[in-house]
């Protein structure tokens, strides 16, 4: 009798609580929203992150990356440690018992190393606005990478997206008639870290331990023979052991969500959600971290939103219709 009434009450939480769209849909449908989920989380995420730097003065671009791959270390190790689940990953790294499988393994280390790098050092050093057009570029290579790749296909309305990005684009590279090394740094090689790593099969957590574990004894020496005076200011700071602490737990945390989004969605759906990172890194970069930002800006990054409303336009066609087929589903089985 306690067992029924706790299912029933279970039942009627889960119906006034939950979208009917988790509850009643398959588990396709499940993972795609928890994908969705993932993606706007990691994204508002790395919008925190983006601005932390500023926040870290008098600490360069550089050291707060360096002290952020150490503080992210420590707080994926210790949630490891915690869970229980270290060796788990371990164990995954002890499969791998060729030097062919190890070089696959590490190859797309130093793009990830590369991209927090710039990611650090870019707000501080006035290519926010830059890199920020950089994340925008990179869910139109995603776009492809899945075309080309996966053979995924695009609706009307993400066409008509990733064309009104392109032109958003294709008019900053011609007003300017140049393109920052920052932008095409990230839009030419982040595409390449995810798909190596899609490819590959690894999971999150174990591509982040194998690539800051690698990173670690680099980091370390760069502390103490290169830049010691930030080693000595921040051991001698309460306030800076804490906000490096939170730096790393928010890096591990946007990481692991974005990753595993981009391994539980489909290419093209999660290169487009993924101009929700763009959009808050420019509007960061702009307001609280003051980078320089031209007037003749707008019609570029006009038409770039103009396809994040298509984008947006998609998903609720998508949302929409998934809902009419459910109902039709639950119509069929009563």
């Amino acid at each position: 009798m306690l067992t029924t009434s706790s299912n029933t009450l279970a039942s009627t939480l889960s119906r006034r609580f939950l979208p009917s769209i988790w509850t009643t849909g398959s588990v396709q449908q499940r993972i795609l929203m928890l994908g969705v989920a993932y993606a706007v989380l990691s994204n508002v995420l790395f919008g925190v992150l983006y601005a932390y730097s500023s926040f870290l003065a008098p600490l360069s671009g550089t050291q707060v990356f360096i002290w952020r791959m150490i503080a992210m270390w420590v707080s994926l190790v210790g949630y490891l440690l915690i869970s229980g689940r270290l060796n788990v990953h371990l164990n995954k790294l002890r499969a791998l018992n060729t030097v062919k499988q190890w070089a696959w393994l590490l190859l797309p280390t130093p793009i990830f190393l590369s991209q927090l790098w710039l990611f650090m050092w870019a707000p501080v050093n006035n290519q926010g606005v830059q890199t920020a057009m950089g994340y925008f570029l990179f869910p139109l290579m995603m776009v492809v990478f899945g075309c080309v790749l996966f053979g995924e296909k695009l609706s009307r309305l993400q066409w008509l997206a990733v064309g009104f990005a392109a032109l958003g684009v294709g008019s900053e590279i011609f007003r300017t008639q140049s393109v920052s090394w920052a932008t095409l740094w990230v839009c030419g090689t982040y595409p390449l870290y995810y798909i190596i790593r899609r490819l590959q099969g690894i999971d999150s957590i174990t591509g982040m331990l194998v690539d800051l574990t690698l990173f670690i004894p680099f980091a370390l020496a760069y502390l103490f023979f290169i830049a010691p005076s930030s080693l000595v200011l921040v051991a001698g700071s309460g306030f800076f052991i804490l906000m490096l602490a939170g730096l790393g737990i928010l890096s591990v945390l946007a990481m692991k969500t974005n990753i595993d989004a981009s391994q539980m969605l489909p290419v093209n759906v999660y290169g487009m959600l993924s101009y929700l990172e763009p959009a808050l890194l420019f509007i960061l970069a702009v307001t609280l971290l003051g980078n320089p930002f031209e007037s003749a800006m707008i019609y570029s990054y006009g038409l770039i939103w103009l396809g994040i409303a298509f984008l947006i336009a998609h998903g609720v066609k998508q949302l929409r219709l998934n809902r009419k087929a459910q109902i039709v589903t639950i119509d069929k089985t009563v």
